[in-house]
């Protein structure tokens, strides 16, 4: 197995010997793991196993050619990140093209120079970090979110939550991962029709709020907000549990309070009374004070206000 903590790992296709050993000794000296394959078919069986940090792909190969090997490649939501940067003598318009529509993202010419190469190789290693950084920070901090191609709906990355929560969508699952490789339908008829909307405006030059949609999938509710615009078409989605058990969840993993304390201050956070709480809970008005004087000290604040505030701050759902 790999270490991808120790080095970067680079995958070289090429199918002439003499330049996979060039910019293998180029890449090994700077400190890159480095890894070979001679065709397109050994390519994509290396990609899928060992997900390089980026692919330096031969564009014309004997069978399958690099333009096809990029697009198997980005047709995979498994390898669809991974930066492809093509190795070619092909310097027409149409080629340089054709690379990059097949998903790759920059392209060096042959007789390849190696110091060339390792400095674009650095700089899209770079942009690729911080794009993960950032994917690894929207897990961390629980949001669920992904990217929708518009055309046709693939969603070319997703966060551990949102693919968790789109696991009950089995009409668009891969049959071989679960995992879902396109967003369900009526997601994507809402994200075409709302993408469409906002990209208007009117005589003043105001743009439109985006509305939500509200999805059911199997068991699950969920809120889909619409984000923004990553460009080529790709919109960021945001999706949020929008029942009340997923809130109720969320108030106890982020304030420590038991369940009966996050009933009651959901209820509060929703404007009730004690009195109403208690009717809502079948419980007195003043085991409702009570509960809110556990909610008050476990949240650091003195009154409803502040702990409503605190609690939606937490729990953005709660205030809608």
């Amino acid at each position: 197995m790999l270490d991808r903590n120790a080095s970067d790992i680079v995958l070289i296709v090429d199918d002439v010997p003499d330049n996979l050993a060039v910019l293998h000794d180029a890449l090994d000296e700077s400190g890159y793991t480095v890894l070979v394959a001679t065709n397109g078919a050994d390519a994509i069986a290396r990609a899928v196993q060992a997900r390089p940090h980026v692919v330096l792909l031969d564009a014309v190969m004997p069978g399958m050619d690099g333009f096809e090997v990029a697009r198997r490649l980005k047709a995979d939501a498994a390898t669809a990140h991974i930066p492809i940067v093509f190795m070619t003598g092909l310097t027409e318009t149409e080629h340089v093209v054709a690379a990059f529509a097949a998903g790759g993202c920059d392209y060096v010419t042959k007789p390849i120079r190696a110091r060339e190469v390792l400095a674009r190789i650095a700089a899209h290693l770079h942009t690729a970090r911080e794009q993960r950084l950032a994917r690894n920070a929207l897990d961390a901090f629980g949001h669920a979110s992904l990217v929708v191609r518009l055309v046709d709906g693939r969603i070319l990355w997703q966060t551990a939550l949102a693919r968790q929560m789109l696991a009950d969508a089995a009409d668009v699952a891969d049959p071989a991962s679960g995992e879902a490789r396109r967003a369900p339908v009526d997601l994507l008829a809402w994200l075409q029709r709302e993408a469409h909307r906002v990209s208007q405006t009117d005589a003043a030059g105001n743009v439109p709020q985006a509305l939500p949609l509200d999805l059911e999938l199997g068991a699950r509710r969920l809120r889909c907000s619409l984000q923004e615009a990553t460009g080529d078409g790709e919109w960021l989605v945001v999706l949020r549990e929008s029942d009340d058990a997923a809130a109720l969840e969320a108030l106890v993993l982020a304030f420590r309070v038991t369940r009966r304390e996050a009933e009651v201050l959901l209820w509060l956070c929703r404007g009730k009374t004690n009195r109403d709480i208690g009717e809502i809970l079948g419980a007195s008005a003043a085991t409702v004070k009570k509960h809110l004087e556990h909610v008050y000290e476990k949240l650091g604040v003195e009154t409803r206000n502040a702990a409503a505030a605190v609690a939606i701050g937490k729990v953005p759902q709660l205030g809608r």
